[in-house]
């Protein structure tokens, strides 16, 4: 489902970036990930204008921090706020609650305006490098200023139950999708396979009946996992890896919605199913708990509206 929140200048307000956490002691850095993709990059060119009411250009790829993507020649096309391209740009992962600190400081249009973008790069960039271009895109159209600090923050830690052992719903990855096989028609009937073989890395989240609800994701990191979790479901702290696994996972869980979670449901005393924090612990494998550590933040130093085209 593709959502678009509906939001000058601003000074020393912070984004919580869910990257690896950092020893004590230590200076916040450039994340991995941006070192990895080749450092500063920017589109050949590029146009903005703002989005009349009403209007909406869906994105030509996932704005979002999972690796779902497929290269398509350097085009990127998208209509969202300023809040949601600072996101893909540095590749955050933020909780309603985290989302809702964030714009708490902010002027109401770098969430409640939306502007149309369309860029072309050189290549067949990734969607990392496409992120460092965006970077680059908002420092020179919207002088966005940033840096990054090391900041004692309370998460909660991800670790396996049994050392060693995963739940039997969090696998090893393993690549049984057919690249050749022609794209399922819309009107083929679902498949029984969660997340479908060919997902393309990206988080998914599917109703089921009774409330209850599945998620998962392909090929995802365990850094990954940890930090989509408190973007599903509300845990008020965000969540760091500390199972110690390496390499890539298929994973999915199914748990039941809270009854204060379920529209036209009043609130009950006990749950009507399995709840969250359950599901990790017996299809996962692992759990959470809560602690403090040192992560790396994200800090905006300056914004503007954009320039005209």
């Amino acid at each position: 489902m593709i959502k678009r929140v509906v939001g000058g200048m601003i000074f020393g307000v912070v984004i919580i970036a869910l990257a690896a956490p950092v020893g004590f002691g230590q200076a916040a850095k450039v994340p991995d990930w941006q070192t990895a993709a080749g450092g500063k990059m920017s589109f050949e060119v590029a146009s903005i204008r703002p989005t009349k009411p009403g209007e909406f250009t869906p994105p030509n790829f996932p704005i979002s921090a999972d690796d779902s993507y497929r290269p398509n020649g350097g085009v990127f096309t998208a209509d969202f706020s300023v809040a949601d391209y600072i996101g893909f740009a540095y590749k955050l992962w933020l909780s309603a609650e985290q989302r809702k600190t964030m714009l708490v400081n902010l002027p109401k249009w770098v969430s409640s305006d939306a502007y149309e973008i369309h860029a072309k790069a050189e290549g067949n960039p990734t969607k990392d490098q496409m992120r460092l271009m965006m970077q680059s895109l908002l420092a020179e159209r919207f002088k966005l200023a940033v840096h990054f600090e090391s900041q004692e923050v309370p998460v909660l830690a991800m670790t396996l139950i049994k050392p060693g052992k995963t739940g039997p719903k969090l696998t090893p990855h393993v690549d049984i999708c057919d690249h050749d096989a022609p794209a399922a028609s819309k009107d083929a009937p679902p498949s029984d396979v969660f997340p479908p073989p060919c997902s393309g890395g990206s988080f998914m989240a599917q109703p089921r009946p009774n409330h209850e609800v599945i998620m998962g994701s392909r090929g995802a990191t365990m850094a990954m996992i940890a930090n989509s979790l408190p973007s599903i479901v509300r845990l008020g702290r965000p969540v760091v890896d500390q199972t110690g696994l390496t390499g890539r996972y298929d994973f999915s869980v199914q748990w039941t919605m809270e009854s204060n979670q379920v529209a036209g449901v009043d609130a009950a005393p006990e749950p009507m199913g399995t709840t969250f924090l359950e599901a990790v612990k017996d299809q996962l494998g692992v759990k959470l708990e809560p602690t403090k550590v040192k992560m790396d933040v994200l800090v905006v130093d300056h914004v503007e509206r954009p320039s005209e085209n």
